[in-house]
């Protein structure tokens, strides 16, 4: 079978080839003396795995570019008023605050107290973003899910569960 997926070919001191989608592109990272029918071969071996990343990706492009100015507008009100309050409460302060688009969670605290919002929960219920808020925050006093720090959360969002729930639908 002829390879008709376009990719763009980097080859490193790897022992092992991989293949990544990054930007709506095939990334194909392979060892330095592999042979190119070898890649061919190895491309045409995972075509259903990358047409279905591919096909990932072109979705989540689509909902990033359904989220409007006046919605992003709404989620940093939500986030900053959220960061006020809670920051009060809890008696800690964030470093930074970012809304940003990530792939992996609703949001995120480093070990700097740096707080990342997925710009995505625009599309959310205020009080879901709110709860997002109040979870990072949380990790600036307990940097873990210990039963610490749920009982952190629940003490000043007792519905939490709810909204928790809600982010899955």
């Amino acid at each position: 079978m002829e390879n008709t997926i376009e990719y763009e070919l980097i080859r490193a001191k790897i022992k092992n080839m991989y293949i990544y989608i990054k930007d709506g592109k095939v990334i194909v990272k392979a060892p330095l003396t592999l042979k190119e029918e070898q890649i061919k071969e190895f491309i045409n071996k995972k075509s259903n795995w990358i047409y279905k990343n591919l096909e990932k990706e072109k979705e989540q492009i689509k909902v990033e570019e359904k989220i409007e100015q006046e919605d992003l507008n709404r989620l940093q009100w939500i986030v900053k008023n959220s960061i006020e309050k809670y920051s009060k409460l809890l008696k800690v302060t964030p470093n930074k605050v970012k809304i940003k688009n990530i792939k992996y969670a609703w949001g995120s605290c480093s070990i700097k107290k740096n707080i990342t919002i997925n710009q995505k929960l625009a599309m959310k219920d205020a009080k879901v973003i709110e709860y997002v808020v109040l979870h990072e925050m949380c990790h600036i006093k307990q940097m873990n899910h210990s039963k610490k720090f749920w009982s952190l959360v629940e003490k000043y969002m007792p519905e939490y569960k709810k909204y928790k729930k809600m982010l899955k639908s």
